[in-house]
């Protein structure tokens, strides 16, 4: 699995981040560093200082967070790839690739689908990781306010196991690639994706929310993300070949196999 063929993912998490902003936003703006004043008090604790000390810390945390979120997903996608490794050497290696590969693709026609408010269906998975959220959110109390980087390391690496539709479709492609390196490789990928609209918010507080929750907003960013899957669909149906394609959509050597 090389650069290229994680730039789906990217792509996937780039659009995709309206909905992060979402999800995440309201904790992210908390590093703000926009105004002058403490706009934040309850998340973060300020101390009089200059406003480029003040910005400088809050650029820290903001990373640090983001930081600590990345980790998580990637331990996630390495947990998830691992699993399926195993079970991927029993069975005839072809049709199982070839089985992920249309997996991988209709999860992001489902992706695309669910940022446009088209179809909720990967809302049932979000519900299926709240047993373990309901078990980690108490933790992220010990955290806040958030005084250091280190305490946003932590609060990041707790938020990264928030119930995510879209963090989940993900998992489920890591998890078809086979191996942990693989599943690793790809949550990283989206999560980079994923990182210039959270540090955008958290560097400049809730300028950005308003402007991801506009309806054309949300309906383009799913509709890129639903052209990819349907490209990716296309091409294994009718047997479209390979090439400069490999950059837009998913492709069977993501899923541990050459094309």
């Amino acid at each position: 699995m090389n650069a290229l063929s994680l730039f789906p993912f990217f792509v996937a998490g780039l659009v995709g981040s309206v909905h992060c902003v979402g999800m995440c936003g309201g904790i992210v703006s908390a590093f703000s560093m926009a105004a002058p004043r403490p706009a934040f008090p309850v998340l973060v604790t300020t101390v009089p200082a200059f406003p480029a000390t003040a910005a400088l810390d809050g650029g820290l945390r903001v990373l640090a967070y983001n930081a600590g979120r990345l980790g998580s997903y990637m331990a996630a996608g390495a947990l998830a790839g691992g699993m399926l490794g195993g079970v991927r050497h029993l069975a005839g290696v072809a049709p199982l690739q070839m089985a992920a590969y249309w997996m991988a693709n209709l999860m992001l026609v489902a992706l695309g689908l669910y940022l446009m408010d088209a179809w909720r269906g990967l809302a049932r998975l979000e519900a299926g990781g709240r047993f373990l959220w309901q078990r980690l959110q108490p933790l992220t109390r010990h955290l806040l306010p958030i005084r250091h980087p280190g305490q946003a390391l932590a609060l990041g690496a707790l938020w990264g196991w928030l119930p995510c539709g879209m963090v989940y479709s993900m998992l489920l492609t890591a998890m078809l690639t086979g191996s942990a390196s693989g599943g690793a490789a790809v949550m990283l990928a989206f999560g980079l994706g994923t990182m210039p609209a959270l540090v955008t918010i958290g560097l400049l507080g809730n300028r950005l929310q308003a402007w991801t929750r506009r309806r054309d907003v949300r309906l383009g960013a799913g509709l890129l993300v639903l052209a990819f899957g349907l490209l990716g669909l296309a091409r294994a149906g009718h047997g479209i070949s390979a090439g400069w394609l490999d950059a837009l959509c998913l492709t069977p050597s993501m899923m541990g196999a050459g094309l």
